[in-house]
């Protein structure tokens, strides 16, 4: 993870990022750099643009409590639905008695 957030400073910074600047940072924040994971992440964000990821990732969030939203009344509509067949049941079932 904090090779993620290296890759996160470094392009706020305006800066490349790359195995040595990622080394960098994470050893600059007090840890033992691991030269693979630095050349893994480095080479996973080679041609992704760090601002669009985080831009789209936001309208993902506001879209996701609208669909909960929406999604509410559906359940309330089915618990309706459940109580009047609850309630024919037993009108059907006191007709048997009489």
């Amino acid at each position: 993870m904090e090779y993620i957030y290296a890759a996160l400073l470094l392009d706020a910074a305006g800066k490349e990022i790359s195995e040595k600047s990622l080394a960098e940072v994470v050893k600059a924040a007090g840890l033992a750099p691991d030269e693979a994971m630095a050349k893994t992440v480095a080479h996973s964000l080679k041609e992704v643009n760090i601002k669009d990821v985080i831009k789209n990732a936001q309208n993902v969030q506001v879209a996701a409590p609208a669909a909960a939203a929406a999604a509410a009344p559906a359940k309330k509509q089915e618990a309706v639905e459940e109580k009047v067949s609850e309630e024919q049941a037993a009108g059907g079932l006191a007709s048997l008695f009489g």
